[in-house]
């Protein structure tokens, strides 16, 4: 988990130290627009921005985007909830006993064969609180996932202020130019302005949009997710109390008397289940 964090942490510092690097080459070399004194894209939409845009907003672009590539790659439905684990594991109970299933599981990281395990290390045989581990390790893993996605949401949320924010900055040195002009500043003055103030909110509402809009599809996919697993708990409990009735032995008596339950037994069981064992 460390080393995953750490990967993450210098992928990202890598990309933003790219992104930087560009725009001090783009402003130290001093590039413009084409002969008749238009602007490009990248001097509008990003040189024009100031510190705000560079150090704030195009970094929150840079990790929602990565975000939304690492959430899509791991909460899938083929990678969380693959098909046919309910038969799988219904064939390790029916073939190899309950006391199998731990250890043919102990390797898999979809969310039933992982709340499987912690399951049945927890359940100590008792049915009941297998079954509830069950289901409290498929919530858990799930808000996990949805814990994970909140980092888009803040983005999405914060996004929008920290534009307002440029757009506040921009309309005081806006009026800083009126001052310093004595009331009478011409157009290129108050072009500095201007453009901190709209172009910082551009990056805002252009960073919030999909923000906002991929934690509604992760959200989403998430709580689908989770249904779908626990309709396929279900069947899998089935399946683990009949293991765990196959595994458990009859009771015997203090007089040494079988005791099997009627709706367990067979015909001939039931003509023998109350006769005396000898006892050692």
């Amino acid at each position: 988990m460390n080393k995953s964090f750490l990967f993450k942490a210098v992928l990202l510092l890598v990309l933003l130290s790219v992104v930087s690097a560009v725009i001090f080459a783009y402003r130290g070399a001093g590039f413009g627009g084409a002969g008749d004194g238009s602007q490009t894209f990248f001097e509008q939409f990003v040189i024009a921005g100031g510190p705000i845009v560079w150090f704030v907003l195009l970094p929150m672009s840079v990790v929602t985007v990565f975000l939304a590539a690492e959430h899509g790659f791991i909460i899938r439905r083929k990678r969380l909830l693959p098909t046919g684990t309910v038969g799988r594991i219904g064939s390790i109970v029916r073939h190899k006993g309950l006391s199998a299933l731990k250890a043919d599981c102990a390797g898999a990281t979809d969310l039933l064969s992982v709340a499987v395990v912690r399951a049945i290390t927890g359940g100590a045989g008792d049915w009941f609180r297998i079954r509830n581990l069950l289901f409290e390790s498929l919530q858990e893993q799930v808000f996990a996932f949805g814990r994970r996605i909140e980092w888009v949401n803040l983005i999405g949320n914060v996004s929008p202020m920290v534009g307002l924010f440029g757009t506040v900055f921009g309309m005081i040195k806006l009026f800083n130019a009126i001052v310093v002009a004595g009331g009478q500043p011409q157009p290129a003055q108050l072009a500095d302005g201007i453009s901190v103030a709209l172009v910082t909110t551009f990056w805002g509402l252009f960073i919030a949009i999909p923000a906002l809009a991929i934690h509604w599809v992760f959200r989403n996919r998430i709580e689908t997710i989770l249904s779908d697993a626990a309709a396929q708990a279900e069947d899998i409990m089935s399946e683990m109390r009949r293991g765990l009735k196959k595994q458990r032995p009859p009771a015997v008596s203090a007089a040494g008397t079988v005791h099997v339950p009627v709706k367990d037994a067979g015909p001939q069981q039931m003509k023998t289940a109350d006769k005396p064992l000898p006892l050692r």
